[in-house]
């Protein structure tokens, strides 16, 4: 990964926790991958909805331009 992560990794590894009920432990490691995952996604999504943002005219990226982003990027690849 070229840019420094954003995501702290605590609330990766309350994500992780969350997903097992509690009842699961999670390395450093664990939580650093799915940071560095999710850091990447997000990326992704958040460039795709700058590009929908200024075609549309405008300088702020709203929750639709997110929402259509996703769709667009990860949806429209299944």
């Amino acid at each position: 990964m070229a840019e420094k992560r954003i995501i702290p990794l605590s609330p990766v590894e309350r994500l992780i926790r969350d997903a097992g009920a509690g009842n699961v432990r999670v390395s450093k490691s664990g939580s650093n991958a799915l940071a560095d995952i999710l850091d990447e996604y997000g990326r992704e999504i958040a460039l795709e909805a700058i590009k929908l943002s200024k075609h549309a005219g405008r300088k702020t990226v709203k929750g639709e331009d997110i929402r259509l982003a996703y769709e667009r990027v990860y949806r429209g690849s299944r």
